[in-house]
């Protein structure tokens, strides 16, 4: 399965993320298939930044978002955008 996900990256205590798309066998910072944004908890108000159009592709093929992700993609608006489409096919 498919799975949207954070990737953490930065150093020690210093944590930030890297949204991806990745396999669900594939280890945390592991391979990827593609970054679709980032996110930094550490500022404030945190940082996040997620390309609208790559993530409703994915989320479109069938791409499940974790917890964390589901509720990053449902501040900005995503989750909402992607459940209001007309259910089609996949890709």
């Amino acid at each position: 399965m498919v799975k949207i996900r954070l990737r953490r990256m930065g150093r020690r205590n210093r944590p930030f993320y890297r949204v991806v798309v990745a396999d669900s066998r594939s280890p945390r910072d592991g391979k990827f298939v593609e970054i679709i944004g980032h996110y930094n908890p550490l500022t404030d108000p945190a940082t996040i930044y997620i390309d609208e159009e790559k993530a409703l592709k994915w989320l479109g093929c069938g791409a499940q978002p974790t917890d964390t992700v589901r509720s990053l993609l449902s501040k900005l608006g995503i989750m909402d955008k992607f459940e209001q489409q007309p259910a089609s096919g996949q890709n």
